[in-house]
């Protein structure tokens, strides 16, 4: 299915009205946490700030720490958080000073617990910035927060949320791996964070995502309607990711973007795919753009499947290193369980470089016809699908093509940004209230 973004017919009739208004805005983009080496949250913010002063318009990033790699034109307002997951002792992060704070305390108390409370101490937070500093904005759009402190901002201000998908998923692929009911139980209290987001998702007024999977998902997860969800898709840095003819690819080299111990991301399915593959194609080998957690399941896997020296994890890489990689690469793999969207099955068609993908989540709506589409977590499929591809080099030339085509067409960051730029003028248009969805016949 080729997915045709980024805007529903609920949006569309607002275009031609906005093109009469096209006044510069003030906007805020709201993460509670957002460097984009932290996730694919930061790397959204990124872009989308940059392309949206590239049309005009004025952009704070509101943000706690770990703070984003910003354009230089873009203002970073710092929210700062005790920050304790950068801490060497995350139980001896609290300070005495902290204790008059009950948002600090919180915090802490929260990670003490097992829990993860960033979210929700982020909302506290930015609202008593919003209090103090009183700023002008047109726009206020956050980045998956979710707090609660959106609800205080939306009397306000015209407020709106991307949601990139439910992480009822994560959690749910998460407890489906886990070890033992200890570990189900640590995972439960982890994700405890989601009964703010289902109760905010159901009281916000205006809520974005990223793909028509994801908006089936928030209706069925979180109970909002799907018709009151606006999609607009991400979008990709064709100035950056693009490809690269003055490096030459490595045969049998893959490359692929995984989080080590998460099962979402299907890299166990991979591993065990290059396994299979190892007697027939024994110069295998694998990129991981990630990191590897010392002891977790990922390094004891690769012991088991003797693919240590096989599988290489680099981490902490600038786009332009992201970039060089994909160009030296015979094929990316995106083996994912689920994606709301899927950034770096786009980043590799970007890049010319001959992907496949799993049918997890909205990936085939993203990759549409330019990417070989096997069945989730079926290693069999895989491996065949690798093989395919090791043997024909005018398939993998086909799909090099066929995906840059594709990204270029409909993914391009300075589009996404003219439709997302649409629909904050609708939602400044006071006869627009079809708009408005105020939840209020949800039960919570």
């Amino acid at each position: 299915m080729t997915c045709n973004p980024p805007l529903s017919p609920a949006i569309a009739i607002s275009t031609t009205v906005a093109a009469l208004q096209r006044r510069p805005l003030r906007i805020a983009l709201l993460g509670y946490r957002s460097h984009p080496h932290v996730g694919g949250q930061g790397i959204y913010l990124h872009y989308l700030s940059k392309a949206l002063t590239d049309l005009g318009h004025s952009v704070d990033v509101i943000s706690g720490p770990p703070y984003p790699e910003l354009d230089e034109r873009v203002t970073l307002i710092k929210i700062p958080s005790l920050d304790l997951y950068a801490s060497e002792n995350h139980v001896r992060a609290l300070r005495w000073h902290h204790l008059r704070s009950f948002t600090d305390t919180w915090e802490w108390w929260i990670m003490l617990t097992g829990g993860f409370g960033e979210p929700y101490t982020f909302g506290r937070r930015l609202v008593k910035w919003f209090a103090r500093e009183k700023p002008a904005y047109d726009i206020i759009h956050d980045n998956q927060s979710l707090c609660y402190g959106l609800l205080t901002l939306q009397k306000q201000y015209a407020l709106v949320a991307t949601v990139h998908h439910p992480i009822t998923r994560d959690r749910d692929i998460a407890l489906a791996a886990a070890s033992g009911k200890g570990h189900r139980w640590l995972i439960k209290r982890w994700y405890s964070f989601l009964t703010m987001q289902k109760k905010v998702v159901n009281q916000l007024q205006h809520v974005i995502t990223v793909s028509q999977t994801s908006r089936d998902d928030i209706a069925r997860e979180f109970g909002r309607p799907a018709d009151s969800i606006q999609v607009i898709a991400n979008g990709v840095d064709t100035d950056i990711f693009k490809p690269r003819a003055d490096i030459i690819r490595k045969p049998f080299h893959l490359i692929t973007t995984a989080s080590s111990d998460q099962p979402l991301k299907g890299l166990s399915v991979l591993l065990q795919a290059l396994h299979q593959l190892q007697a027939d194609y024994p110069q295998l080998t694998l990129t991981v753009i990630g990191k590897l957690n010392p002891g977790g399941s990922t390094e004891k896997e690769l012991q088991s499947l003797q693919l240590a020296d096989k599988v290489n994890f680099v981490s902490e890489l600038s786009r332009e290193d992201i970039v060089a990689h994909y160009a030296e690469a015979t094929m990316a793999i995106v083996p994912s369980r689920y994606e709301g969207f899927g950034l770096p099955a786009l980043e590799a068609m970007a890049c010319g470089t001959p992907l496949i993908c799993s049918n997890g989540g909205a990936l085939p709506e993203v990759v549409g016809n330019a990417a070989l589409v096997v069945a989730a977590g079926e290693v069999d499929a895989l491996a065949m699908a690798i093989a395919r591809f090791l043997n024909d080099a005018a398939l993998r030339q086909h799909y090099a093509e066929t995906g840059l085509q594709h990204a270029h067409q409909h993914y391009r960051w300075e589009v996404i940004a003219e439709h997302l730029a649409d629909y904050y003028y609708a939602l400044l248009q006071p006869e627009h209230h079809h708009l408005t969805t105020t939840a209020s016949h949800v039960n919570h």
